[in-house]
């Protein structure tokens, strides 16, 4: 009869001591790698629905619509679709709105509950009504470009109205004179406004 190893004898007695080497998946999970890309999910203080991981999303697991009935913009990430490529983690505008969790076990009986969901109030121009972007977008720029804010009407705006300032000025019938550069407006918009001022069209 062949003698044992002593290494295999050795896993043997720790075996006993210490337990298995095996795991105990699925009746008790497994800790993930510390850089594991698990389970998405969003930081909703810090996603602003700016957009960008929609863009870089190569499965299409993302969806993003705005209601305009609503002002609302609402994201929308298919996890049966993800790929877990980490792409829309390394390219969030915030750095913080979406992150990898540790966990990985997406089994399921049914369909639904595969869908992570967030909302975000949206500006919309006050002239045309097209979408500009989320208040917390504009926010966030506000805040990370400072004092420049207030040379931008749309950061300066949204300021105010966070700070409960009163901005934006009553609508009379004689408007003071660029009572339109306090409102909020789209790019055309603003461009047609400058022109009037300064062409007279």
């Amino acid at each position: 009869m062949r003698k044992p190893k002593l290494r295999e004898l050795g896993e043997a007695i720790r075996a006993i001591f210490l337990g298995p080497y095996t795991s105990k998946f699925p009746f008790k999970p497994s800790p993930a790698a510390p850089r594991f890309r698990g389970i998405i999910e969003f930081n909703f203080d810090k996603c602003v629905l700016c957009g960008a991981c929609v863009e870089v999303c190569p499965a299409y697991a993302r969806t993003q619509e705005d209601d305009k009935i609503k002002r609302i913009r609402r994201e929308i990430h298919h996890q049966e679709r993800c790929i877990y490529c980490g792409q829309c983690v390394a390219y969030c505008t915030t750095k913080e709105g979406i992150k990898h969790t540790q966990e990985y076990d997406l089994s399921q009986i049914k369909n639904e509950g595969y869908d992570n969901v967030i909302e975000k109030e949206l500006i919309l121009c006050e002239k045309c009504g097209e979408v500009i972007t989320t208040r917390a977008h504009l926010l966030w720029i506000a805040k990370r470009v400072g004092e420049l804010a207030y040379a931008n009407p749309n950061l300066f705006l949204v300021l105010s109205q966070e700070y409960g300032e009163e901005a934006i000025p009553k609508i009379t019938d004689a408007a003071p004179y660029r009572s339109e550069h306090l409102k909020f407006l789209c790019p055309a918009c603003r461009r047609s406004v400058y022109l009037k001022e300064i062409w007279g069209y």
